[in-house]
């Protein structure tokens, strides 16, 4: 096997080193280079504008970690061989490549039923199909089934890698403070205490902030009420183009791809349709909605322009349920302003849910190893700030109405 070495100069750690032809080759594929033209964050740039990174940023940043932390545990004698290191690395760098357009916003509006944890498996087994099985041992540790389960817990947990990057790239991308985490010193204290993950004592204070920064970082960018009216508005002008789609109106997409997933209606089983997936990215939805724009449907055509325009729903977050008889009121007054029947208010006034749970110990755990070897929840320490505030859910209540 031929030598390489690749450098990849990254904004948030400086460089990141490609040290291995496959990974090399993964990342040279198609379905891996789609990732550029997918937002990270979806409508975040539409309230903080430096939010324009890629998943593949994300991915690259992931993997990034991932190889500090394998050196890190090796470092303490945690037998890791070359090819469980190398099935990580893959399987941190593929974990999101079955993502749609637009990532969380789409995923269960556009292809209901399929999340993108299934579609990035389906995407592995093609990879490796290809790749003549050199991809196996990433398909058994994305899928908890390779027998050292410290390695799926970087992967995906409480604790893991991906994590790690997202709030510390979106927080440096987003100017928003509170999500910046100490990931270095979280990493440097990870340890393995019999066969899972584990985090050493010492590392306490950093876990509860990146806990805390993860909360904050949902409520203050991820659910921002902006970012939710605009995702709301995308969700709304694929319901309504599915409607129209329904009554045999012409509603054409601006690619093939795009229009196939419109107008699919029995369905099938994903694999037969994944080639076509793996042709939708974010610009495939844009340049359809500037199309749409300017479509007859009056409901469809304004839905598509106030999203170009950013004239997006008004969006109310409470804590407490949303009052009937005020959605009675606005739904009256927008009908009357707007001139708009039962049916089209639907689409412009509607109430729904958000919930965030920072940590769950029904979940993943956050283990922390004592000095004496004994292994405790971080929800079980004394004085810990997760056991009183962080491990309920927090649920809001929203409205969001059209401004007209």
């Amino acid at each position: 096997m031929v030598p390489v070495r690749k450098i990849i100069n990254d904004p948030v750690y400086g460089f990141i080193t490609i040290d291995h032809p496959l990974i090399l080759q993964i990342i040279s594929h198609p379905y891996y280079q789609r990732l550029r033209n997918i937002h990270q964050m979806a409508f975040a740039h539409l309230v903080y504008p430096g939010a324009m990174h890629s998943r593949l940023h994300h991915s690259l940043g992931a993997y990034h970690l991932m190889c500090i932390a394998l050196t890190e545990l090796k470092s303490k004698g945690i037998p890791v061989t070359e090819a469980e290191e190398l099935g990580a690395k893959i399987a941190i760098l593929l974990h999101d490549v079955g993502h749609g357009p637009f990532s969380h916003a789409l995923e269960e509006e556009l292809i209901p039923g399929a999340h993108h944890e299934t579609i990035s498996l389906l995407i592995l087994h093609k990879l490796n199909k290809e790749m003549n099985g050199q991809l196996s041992t990433a398909i058994d540790i994305f899928t908890n089934k390779y027998p050292k389960k410290f390695l799926h817990q970087l992967v995906s947990g409480q604790l893991d890698v991906d994590r790690m990057d997202y709030l510390n790239r979106d927080s440096f991308f987003t100017g928003v403070a509170e999500g910046v985490i100490g990931y270095d010193r979280i990493i440097k204290m990870l340890a393995v205490k019999d066969g899972n993950l584990v985090v050493e004592e010492k590392a306490i204070y950093s876990i509860e902030k990146f806990l805390v920064s993860r909360r904050l970082m949902y409520w203050q960018v991820y659910l921002h009420k902006t970012v939710v009216g605009a995702e709301m508005m995308l969700v709304r002008i694929i319901r309504r183009a599915r409607q129209l789609i329904a009554r045999g109106e012409k509603v054409p997409a601006a690619s093939t791809a795009f229009d196939f997933f419109l107008h699919l209606q029995a369905q099938q089983e994903f694999e037969h349709y994944l080639d076509t997936f793996c042709q939708l990215d974010d610009h495939d939805v844009m340049a359809t909605i500037k199309n749409w724009a300017l479509h007859p449907d009056k409901i469809l055509s304004l839905l598509c322009r106030s999203l170009i325009d950013r004239r997006l729903y008004k969006v109310r977050l409470q804590a407490e349920p949303i009052d009937e008889q005020l959605v009675i009121n606005l739904r009256e007054d927008l009908r009357q302003r707007m001139d708009l029947d039962d049916e089209a208010l639907d689409y412009f006034i509607f109430t729904g849910e958000a919930a965030n749970t920072t940590y769950n110990p029904a979940d993943e755990r956050i283990n922390i190893l004592y000095k004496d070897g004994t292994v405790k929840d971080i929800s079980t320490v004394d004085n810990a700030l997760i056991q009183q505030n962080l491990s309920r859910t927090v649920k809001k209540y929203y409205i969001c109405c059209y401004r007209w």
